[in-house]
């Protein structure tokens, strides 16, 4: 059976103009790329007047994120410059000492090890939805991005702050991360016309509203869980290192893990949510290993070893539509790779959406396969061709938290629903900073009969490949 080929942005062999590139950057950050782009495995060329390289083979991104690591360890100016409103220093936009003593830090709170605390936050969130999806009229739609949102942004709540924020604070929180992207942009025309880092650009008086109604709520539930003494991630951050963090820094480093934490995660379900709706073949796999594992009951941590073809659904899904979809730095010195001089101060950009759907390191690169991570290869030849985490000193220390969500959540609701895409709704691979399926994924319902019987025998073995 031919497998599903999602649509993408259009690939033009060539872009006229400096202008019109420009144009589709503010766009639409994966919309720029030209045809040969997703062919080439090193490209060099210029920016408003800076060299950029796009590193797009294996051997590129191991040499620049891994082997070089120093050198281009710094995010780009443009990518510093819109995220500090919101962030600060935090983890995500540091370098040098303040990102080491950060890792260090943070990374130990979201390791492997800690899922057992967080995977019943996950299961507990998802069966709410299952129970709100419950209600909804037959023939309704729901938003499936919406609810994903929600859904993520429960988890991150309970395990940052040890409870759910409120509908009011949610709606300031999630819904500022939203408006937040809407309301900026990564290039602007100074930018494009050349303009150094240090000339002043415009303030942005609505990013500067939204940053400050986050920051209160933040402020607010911070100083609950001091005065509470709560079991959660920003308590354990007060008591790990007392006194290394400032009650601003504290702030910046909760809103890194919030943004992490609820739009890369809910942006890769609602994606999940699409592709298997469009292909019915998955679907019924999916179903047939839900029912054999679980039998109707909830997911626990230990059924992930066994759910392999979930983990291939959502690895498939992180290749097709990385969250972040673009990975920049800024050399601070001067290298050369391949014979290519690289001049320090250049931009050297690593892009998923690009090396995930390179025809020279996937068979069938824009096609929907989860098998293709049931393979003997996992996926791709070398762990440098799959980066959706990105990779090197700046991987992200939330990756397993992040898969168990996606995987939890998935097999608690897709064990009791169908999702169809609602007719004549046209989806679009759009990015600001993470990629989203547009603005929403109205999505049509239909519960499912669950076989109880976990022993039954499927058509297909589980995990085949």
């Amino acid at each position: 059976m031919p497998k599903f080929t999602p649509p993408y942005p259009e690939r033009p062999e060539t872009i006229a103009s400096d202008w019109r590139r420009y144009q589709l950057v503010r766009k639409n950050l994966i919309g720029h790329w030209e045809a040969p782009a997703f062919r080439s495995d090193f490209m060099a060329t210029r920016m408003g007047g800076r060299s950029l390289f796009v590193c797009n083979s294996p051997e590129s991104v191991r040499f620049a994120f891994n082997n070089k690591t120093a050198v281009f360890e710094r995010k780009t100016v443009q990518m510093r410059r819109l995220l500090e409103p919101l962030i600060g220093d935090g983890l995500f936009i540091s370098h040098g000492e303040t990102l080491r003593a950060r890792r260090a830090l943070i990374s130990p709170m979201v390791h492997l090890s800690r899922l057992p605390r967080f995977a019943p936050l996950m299961v507990a969130a998802a069966q709410e939805v299952a129970e709100r999806w419950d209600k909804v009229p037959s023939g309704q739609p729901v938003d499936a991005l919406a609810d994903m949102g929600h859904l993520a942004a429960e988890v991150v709540c309970k395990s940052l702050f040890g409870r759910d924020l409120g509908q009011r604070n949610a709606e300031v929180i999630v819904g500022g991360f939203t408006r937040f992207q809407q309301a900026s942009t990564s290039i602007t025309l100074l930018d494009a016309l050349g303009l150094p880092d240090w000339f002043p650009r415009p303030p942005n008086r609505r990013v500067r509203r939204i940053v400050a109604q986050v920051n209160r709520v933040l402020d607010s539930v911070i100083a609950d869980v001091e005065r509470d003494g709560r079991d959660c991630l920003v308590a354990d951050l007060m008591k790990s290192a007392p006194g290394a963090l400032t009650r601003q820094q504290l702030r910046n480093e909760a809103a890194v893990l919030f943004m992490a934490g609820h739009e890369t995660t809910a942006n890769t379900m609602a994606w999940a949510w699409y592709l298997i709706s469009q292909d019915p073949e998955v679907e019924v796999r999916l179903h047939e290993e839900l029912d054999a594992v679980l039998g109707g009951r909830r997911p626990t941590l230990d059924d992930l070893k066994v759910l392999t073809f979930t983990r291939a659904i959502i690895d498939e899904t992180l290749r097709l539509y990385p969250p972040v979809p673009h990975l920049g730095r800024q050399s601070t010195a001067a290298e050369t790779f391949q014979g290519t001089p690289m001049p320090k101060g250049s931009y050297v950009l690593v892009v998923p959406w690009l090396l995930h759907r390179h025809s020279g390191l996937w068979d069938r690169p824009d096609e929907f396969d989860p098998d293709r991570f049931l393979a003997p290869d996992q996926g791709g030849a070398s762990k440098y061709a799959y980066v959706p985490f990105s990779v090197g000193s700046r991987v992200c220390p939330g990756q397993a938290f992040g898969l168990a969500e996606a995987m939890l959540c998935l097999a608690t609701l897709a064990q009791r629903f169908e999702l169809r895409l609602l007719p004549g709704h046209k989806v679009e691979a759009v990015c600001r900073m993470t990629l989203r399926p547009g603005e929403r994924l109205p999505m049509l319902l239909r519960p499912r009969a669950v076989s109880k019987d976990p022993a039954r025998a499927l058509d297909l073995p589980v995990g085949h490949g």
